[in-house]
C-alpha cells in the first residue's frame, strides 16, 4: 500500500466514494490507456458539472444583520 499524501493547508478537500469493483477497475484501465490519472478525469468532470449547474444553486443569504 502507498501512504496517503498529506494535503493539509493546500486548499484541497479529500472526497471518498464507494464504487463497484468492476466499475473501478474499468475506469482505472480506461484512464491508464489514455495516459491520465483517475483524479484528473474526475476533477475535469466535477468542474464541468459545476459549471453547467451552478446557476441553478440558490444563493445563500448572509447571516449578518
Amino acid at each position: 500500500m502507498r501512504p496517503i499524501k498529506k494535503t493539509e493547508g493546500t486548499g484541497i478537500k479529500r472526497v471518498n466514494i464507494n464504487v463497484e469493483v468492476d466499475l473501478h477497475n474499468a475506469f482505472k484501465a480506461a484512464t491508464a490507456a489514455q495516459g491520465v490519472d483517475m483524479t484528473t478525469v474526475l476533477m475535469e468532470f466535477i468542474q464541468k458539472y459545476v459549471d453547467k449547474y451552478e446557476s441553478a444553486i440558490p444563493k445563500q443569504k448572509s447571516r449578518r444583520a
